[in-house]
């Protein structure tokens, strides 16, 4: 699989959840803009074959390489990490994973039957990136773990796939700044996710970000058909370091998602 091949399939997964990005980047282009991706984010369990270790491989398998950093959200239950590309032209990649150890029993014990339906090396599938829900999830496990934690539900609804994608703002050229981009998009009927602020980071922190409203698609709940929310858009801005280079990493109050 060529590079192109590999986010050409990831981002048509992804708008198949999330249209309005699609809708979005038609807009924009109307304008003249050429969409660069700052990063796509995806999101597992932090559980042995599946984890943030076994989600990079096909992107380390393409040059994408593993930074030093490392982030964690307590409150979300978190722990992350991201890769970057040689090609300053490719975007970062940010995956997560959640500590499921730190969810009740309750929880646990769902997760452990989503798990157990996965067939055997499905870690190690080349499209693991891309793989979809690999098993059957009724609507009560969904919101019993709703209840606990917004990424494990959204997890067991959609299974393995890009969160999100994210457009580098810096290089758009009709929009001076984010907060010129967030008016224009809910001009254009589109609703940003306010909570915490429409914007999150600062110059200060060297990185702003913003992000539409999750989508709301139907998904099926073992026959029972339900609508949930599934992805968002996000909007990045990145300032310069004292050294005139670019922050290139994450604002970990902004990725808190």
């Amino acid at each position: 699989m060529t590079i192109d091949e590999l986010l050409d399939a990831l981002w048509r997964d992804y708008v198949a959840i999330t249209p309005q990005a699609e809708r979005i980047q038609r807009l924009l282009a109307a304008r003249g803009e050429r969409v660069i991706n700052d990063h796509v984010a995806l999101r597992t369990y932090g559980l042995p074959g599946i984890g943030i270790a076994a989600l990079a491989k096909p992107f380390e398998a393409l040059g994408w390489r593993e930074q030093p950093q490392r982030y964690q959200f307590e409150d979300k239950k978190l722990l992350a990490r991201y890769w970057k590309h040689d090609n300053p032209a490719l975007p970062k990649v940010f995956i997560s994973e959640l500590c499921v150890e730190e969810l009740s029993v309750a929880a646990n014990l769902i997760i452990e039957r989503l798990v157990l339906q996965l067939p055997p090396g499905f870690g190690e599938r080349p499209d693991l990136a891309w793989a979809g829900r690999p098993w059957r999830v009724r609507r009560a496990e969904y919101e019993s773990l709703l209840f606990e934690s917004e990424l494990a539900a959204w997890i067991a609804a959609f299974g393995f796939r890009v969160n999100h994608f994210t457009v580098l703002v810096n290089a758009l050229t009709t929009f001076p700044d984010l907060e010129s981009l967030d008016a224009f998009l809910i001009d254009h009927g589109f609703m940003l996710d306010d909570a915490g602020g429409a914007i999150r980071g600062s110059r200060a922190h060297h990185y702003e970000q913003s992000a539409t409203r999750a989508d709301s698609i139907a998904i099926d709940f073992a026959g029972e058909t339900h609508r949930v929310p599934s992805g968002y858009y996000e909007f990045v801005r990145r300032y310069a370091l004292a050294s005139g280079e670019l922050f290139e990493g994450f604002y970990a109050v902004s990725e808190l998602k």
